[in-house]
């Protein structure tokens, strides 16, 4: 008997026969094959470093034209959203991984335990930068996931996408299977509701059934034997929601007093009932659900959850229908272990897959002359030497959103959590581990609630400060920020209400005498409610850490994308990607102000977007979105497009030796200025 791991956190629509129909299946047949081809890649094959923490590859940049180099993908590697263990149609043990790099979740792979050998399966539609966040392997022995608004079945039997269809927007955050045989999702944003009969080939889509002014993520879904569904809602304010399929309509559960920051839990028991939690602690009454009913019965210690392989984007199945298991699947190394419990015998073997790198947070300029940055999904860290053209590819704490160099060093903040943390290019890399003062990069402090995503951290001209800002916990709004004195080796947190209340600095600038200039979003924690209707700019005391002025400088604006200090000590400032301002701290007046966005379009845009590159003699760049690079002119603010990327800015952005790097899809990007420019 298999056991099951359970981790509670179109084909295209028929075409009637008609004189139109050849000319549709001809059609959609090209595009599909269109598709197919554009995301074809070739397996990337991984050096090891010498001192084992890490990997190159061979590169060699390519000269675009134009001024334009390749430098080549940032981290050709991608990372699994889903891994289940399964036979094939030959009962050979099989596993089955969803793959996502920077493009999103672009194929599913399946690779024979024993051998190897893997095959690719590219999923049937546009993934639009979107990837599974869950899935489940029924008990007929299919696959399923629902995203970019999509519901798809792939069958290791027939080796074969076998359903797909689409839904409403967006992503399933749960999945489950009812005692029929259904195969259920409910799905991010909006708690949208869809189920799909594997014996009919029916799929069936509610649409939305419940609404709040903030992003809903429902991480757990299950339905009792009297065919009710029932999902857990989070994470601005919980709830337990209850689903008649057969009106269509879902009432919640908890009353208002109950609900809370937190993501709500239900599963589904042996004895045919779902039992739910407010918040899933361990201290949590349960809620006894059955037959859209809700009723409290204080702790319940005897739980039998019944067997669903199901999960979130982190759902790892291990076990075998024989009785083996799955020890490792690691994607970077291509290396796939197996073992026999009954003998211990373990099983290594190599496979391989297709990647177009990993997400690209954002680059940099390191003391030691090299662009640094990090990937997220996986998280990694990576190095590139202009000069001997060479990658250095190493595992990260986490997800490098901001960095900014001091006195040699480089400070790092690091998503999930706000860590803070420093690397020195000058010594070995040891892997950081908290506490470990022998680490490098070596670990400093940490945010905690008040900035879980780093969008900006800048070095003071002291010298001996760094200064950390970003958006907070999931569910909550208004980021604080963190400050680090290398001198004394102490942290200061200050929340959003001592700063701004219910908003985030997105943008820091160091000012003369002591003070601070920030800009802020409205953007609230992920899943949070936003509660600020618009973005401001303030001014800090760096003494006392009090705010000492304040205002809204562009009624309607939602963030001050980035600022920095320009020529004559005047701040150049970006307002939602599309505006340009000049700032002058000391009247506290906007003394320039224009609209960028109808000539060049939005600029880059990261979670640390990077838009203003200063040169070498203190000039200023703008880095767009559709690849413009645009030189501004000092005093008169004229914009000059001096040069168009063959590719997107994804993210910017620094100067290195004459040229300005920038990321474009997952690889490194250069434009080498020429003397006019």
């Amino acid at each position: 008997m298999k056991t099951y791991i359970i981790k509670i956190f179109y084909i295209y629509g028929y075409v009637p026969i008609s004189s139109m129909r050849l000319k549709t299946i001809i059609l959609i047949s090209l595009g599909i094959l269109t598709f197919q081809d554009s995301y074809s890649q070739k397996p990337v094959q991984v050096i090891p470093l010498a001192d084992s923490t890490g990997f190159t590859v061979e590169s060699s940049t390519k000269d675009l034209g134009n001024g334009f180099y390749d430098h080549g993908v940032a981290s050709p590697i991608s990372n699994h959203r889903g891994v289940v263990t399964t036979v094939d149609g030959n009962g050979r043990n099989v596993v089955l991984v969803w793959l996502f790099d920077h493009r999103g979740g672009y194929a599913l792979l399946m690779i024979d335990a024993l051998s190897g050998k893997s095959e690719e399966f590219p999923i049937q539609f546009d993934p639009k930068q979107d990837t599974p966040y869950s899935s489940i392997l029924s008990s007929d022995n299919k696959f399923y996931t629902l995203f970019r608004d999509h519901f798809t079945e792939f069958d290791p039997v027939k080796r074969a996408f076998t359903f797909t269809k689409g839904t409403m927007p967006q992503m399933a955050m749960a999945m489950t299977e009812d005692d029929k045989g259904k195969i259920w999702a409910v799905t991010y944003p909006n708690s949208g509701i869809v189920s799909f009969d594997p014996k009919s080939r029916e799929l069936k889509d509610y649409g939305y059934v419940n609404k709040e002014n903030w992003r809903q993520y429902q991480r757990a879904l299950a339905a009792d034997d009297s065919g009710w569904i029932y999902f857990g809602l989070g994470n601005a304010s919980t709830q337990i929601f209850a689903f008649d399929p057969k009106t269509g309509v879902a009432k919640g559960i908890l009353p208002s007093n109950e609900r809370r920051l937190g993501q709500a839990l239900v599963y589904r028991d042996l004895n045919g009932k779902v039992y739910g939690q407010t918040t899933g602690t361990v201290d949590d009454e349960w809620y006894e659900l059955y037959k859209g009913q809700g009723k409290k019965i204080g702790l319940y210690k005897n739980r039998q959850l019944k067997p669903i392989t199901t999960g979130s984007q982190n759902l790892f199945d291990t076990n075998f229908p024989d009785g083996k298991v799955l020890k490792t699947l690691d994607l970077v190394d291509r290396i796939l272990i197996t073992e026999d419990p009954k003998t211990k015998k373990s099983t290594k073997v190599n496979f391989n897959y297709t990647s177009d790198g990993a997400i690209v947070m954002g680059i940099g300029t390191a003391p030691d002359s090299t662009i640094v940055g990090g990937t997220a999904f996986p998280m990694r860290f990576f190095n590139y030497n202009l000069k001997q053209d060479k990658w250095v590819n190493r595992a990260a704490l986490g997800q490098f959103n901001a960095l900014v160099n001091q006195k040699n060093k480089v400070y790092f903040g690091v998503y999930n959590g706000g860590h803070l943390i420093e690397w020195n290019p000058a010594k070995r890399w040891v892997r950081t581990v908290q506490g470990n003062k022998d680490s490098n990069p070596i670990y400093y402090a940490n945010a905690g609630h008040d900035i879980v995503r780093p969008f900006r951290i800048i070095a003071h001209p002291d010298g001996k400060t760094v200064i950390m800002g970003g958006t907070p916990e999931y569910g909550l709004t208004g980021g604080g920020l963190l400050f680090w004195d290398n001198n004394t080796q102490k942290s200061q947190l200050l929340s959003d209400s001592d700063v701004v209340k219910d908003q985030s600095s997105i943008s820091l600038v160091p000012l003369p005498n002591g003070k601070l200039l920030g800009g802020t979003t409205t953007v609230p924690g992920t899943g949070g409610e936003k509660k600020a209707n618009e973005a401001l700019v303030y001014i800090m005391d760096m003494a006392t850490k009090k705010i000492e002025w304040q205002k809204v400088l562009f009624h309607g604006a939602q963030e001050y994308s980035e600022m920095r200090v320009g020529p004559e000590g005047l701040i150049y400032g970006i307002v939602d990607k599309k505006t340009f301002f000049v700032f002058d701290a000391a009247s506290k007046s906007i003394v320039h102000q224009q609209d960028i966005a109808a000539k060049f379009g939005l600029t880059t845009a990261e979670q640390s977007p990077r838009i203003f590159v200063e040169g070498p003699k203190g000039e200023f760049y703008l880095l767009f979105a559709k690849g413009g690079i645009v030189k501004i002119t000092p005093q008169t603010y004229e914009m000059k497009l001096i040069a168009t990327s063959p590719g997107p800015i994804k993210a910017g952005g620094d100067y290195l030796s004459g040229r300005i790097f920038f990321v474009s899809g997952s690889h490194l990007y250069s434009y080498k200025l020429t003397p006019g420019n």
